[in-house]
This record gives structure tokens, C-alpha cells and sequence, in this order.
């Protein structure tokens, strides 16, 4: 963390920024660029990110969060319309791209912010 006068962010906080998208310290720089990849440091506060590492956290939160919306909705939607089989291969994979494609990068956000939060080191050599 840097080093300043002012307080750091508690973990909700910090948390909800990186979930957003933006530095858990300032709320101002990004956390990623390109589509997963965490900035080296923030643009505008300076704090590291790029020792960070959320490996397997935001893909397992991605597929348990997408799992519970898609498979009780293609359940529900089977018992009270049955749809034909054509109609379940075309939207229950598109929306479970989607969704995944919206997701991922805002859980991997959320965790970056939460290690960080913690002072979690970001490598197993610390």
C-alpha cells in the first residue's frame, strides 16, 4: 500500500471499487486493462498492482454466480413453456457467454481489490 496521510479504504470498499473497476485506493485510476489483465500501477495514485494474483477465484466465482441464474431460469423457463429443443440451444449458451463475458472481469476485479485490502503479499515468495 502506499504510504500517505490519509486512511486506507476498509475492505468493502476497496472491494466494491475493484468490483467497478477502478484503483481500491482512490477509486479514480483502473484496476485492469485489455479484458483481465491488472494494471502494473494506478495512473493516478500510484499504488502496485502488478504483483496481484487472484488465479482460480474470479473464474470459480464467475461459474458458481452464472450457474445459479442460468440453470434455474432454463428449468423454469422448460416447465412453463417447453420450448423446443432449437429454442434452448440458441439462447442458453448465448446467455451464459454473455454473462460470463460481463462477470469475469468484474470478479477478478472484486478479488484484486480484497487482496489488496488485506496486504496480502501476491506471490508465494513474500
Amino acid at each position: 500500500m502506499t504510504v500517505g496521510t490519509e486512511a486506507a479504504p476498509s475492505k468493502f470498499l476497496a472491494s466494491f471499487r475493484g468490483l467497478i473497476g477502478c484503483c481500491p485506493n482512490c477509486g479514480q485510476g483502473r484496476l485492469l486493462r485489455n479484458f483481465l489483465k491488472p494494471v502494473d500501477r494506478c495512473s493516478a495514485c500510484g499504488e502496485a498492482y502488478g504483483h496481484l494474483r487472484a488465479d482460480d477465484a474470479p473464474p470459480w466465482m464467475t461459474i458458481l454466480i452464472v450457474g445459479h441464474i442460468v440453470i434455474p431460469a432454463l428449468l423454469s423457463v422448460e416447465q412453463s413453456y417447453e420450448p423446443p429443443t432449437w429454442v434452448h440451444l440458441a439462447v442458453w449458451p448465448l446467455l451464459t457467454l454473455v454473462l460470463t463475458l460481463i462477470l469475469l472481469p468484474r470478479c477478478k476485479g472484486l478479488v484484486l481489490g480484497l487482496l489488496w485490502s488485506t496486504g496480502a503479499p501476491g506471490s508465494e515468495q513474500a
